[in-house]
């Protein structure tokens, strides 16, 4: 079972630290305590609290999702961040919450990323604006299009191409050509270790 600490709990459905002290002391939302008496929250809380969000529809969020490669581009990130919160205002859109991820578009396991998704099955989001469908997922970015409808959020993809840069894509296909070059590598050293097994064998039944 997932077990979060208060920090970590409190970030994850959006209060400060003194709020969860405040109700666990009201009883409003109770702590576990460790054998050593620290605090921690488990996953079922998570999804317990955020179930009571969402009886009221009009409470799912719209969220800004934006994404660079590496930590050189936090530049970029501004720039996605400021150019998304100037489209929403210009189409009277509510921004409830931002999420900024760095890693790689081929990165599955991007955190911001991840609490997205979950957070989308939760039904806790209405609404995802993203700069580029590459700032989202650089490959299948139908399949989670329609897994995002299948949970009632509607992704909006700007399409600025100048926020989605090539040589992010360059990149990447460098880190696929590269995974695939260490597979080849690696199916021939095991190639020639078979040839060889297979030599010393017939060595040894040659000498029977």
């Amino acid at each position: 079972m997932n077990t979060y600490k208060p920090n970590e709990f409190a970030e994850m459905i959006g209060v400060s630290v003194k709020t969860l002290q405040r109700w666990d002391n009201d009883g409003k939302l109770k702590a576990f305590r460790s054998p050593s008496d620290r605090r921690y929250y488990t996953h079922n809380q998570y999804v317990e609290y955020m179930g009571k969000l969402v009886a009221d529809k009009d409470s799912r969020k719209t969220i800004i999702y934006t994404r660079v490669s590496t930590n050189n581009q936090k530049d970029d990130l501004k720039n996605q961040v400021k150019f998304l919160q100037d489209y929403a205002n210009a189409k009277g859109i509510i921004v409830d919450e931002i999420f900024e991820d760095v890693g790689s578009g081929l990165n599955y396991n991007r955190k911001k990323w991840n609490k997205l998704l979950e957070d989308c099955m939760l039904g806790l989001v209405k609404t995802v604006i993203v700069a580029h469908r590459d700032r989202f997922i650089r490959f299948g970015y139908e399949w989670f299009e329609r897994f995002l409808k299948s949970n009632g959020v509607e992704i909006i993809v700007v399409n600025n191409e100048v926020l989605s840069p090539q040589e992010e894509m360059v990149q990447d296909l460098i880190n696929i050509i590269h995974v695939f070059s260490c597979k080849i590598y690696g199916l021939r050293k095991y190639k020639k270790k078979i040839e060889e097994d297979e030599e010393i064998a017939k060595g040894l039944q040659d000498r029977d």
